[in-house]
C-alpha cells in the first residue's frame, strides 16, 4: 500500500475577495470581520501547491488574485493521509470554518 502522501491546507484570503458575487453568494452566514480561506487538498507539499496557485498553475481565481499566505494551525495536525481521507477532511474542515462565520472556498 502506498504511504499517506495527501495534505488538506487552507489559505488566507485577503477580505478583498467579499467583493466578489460568487464568494459573497456562497457565504451567506459569513461573520464581518471573519477571515476568508480557500481550503483545498492536494499530493504536494502545501507550500509547493501555494506557490503554484499564486503562478496561476492549476490555479483557483480567488487564490491567484487573492491568496495571502497558508494558515498551517488549521490544517497540519493532519497531515499526510491517504487521497480518500484527504477528500473528507477537505470537506470537512470548510464546513467546521464555515459555521464559525470564516469566508470559504472550495473548488
Amino acid at each position: 500500500m502506498a504511504r499517506p502522501h495527501h495534505h488538506v491546507y487552507v489559505i488566507e484570503l485577503h477580505p478583498r475577495v467579499l467583493d466578489e458575487p460568487r464568494f459573497r453568494k456562497a457565504n451567506p452566514g459569513y461573520v464581518p470581520g471573519k477571515p476568508c480561506v480557500y481550503v483545498g487538498m492536494t499530493g504536494l507539499d502545501p507550500d509547493v501547491r501555494f506557490d503554484k496557485h499564486k503562478a496561476g498553475i492549476q490555479a483557483n481565481r480567488f487564490v491567484q488574485r487573492y491568496g495571502l499566505r497558508l494558515l498551517p494551525d488549521l490544517y497540519e495536525g493532519f497531515n499526510p493521509m491517504r487521497y480518500d481521507e484527504a477528500a473528507e477532511r477537505e470537506v470537512e474542515i470548510g464546513i467546521d470554518l464555515r459555521s464559525a462565520g470564516f469566508g470559504v472556498w472550495q473548488a
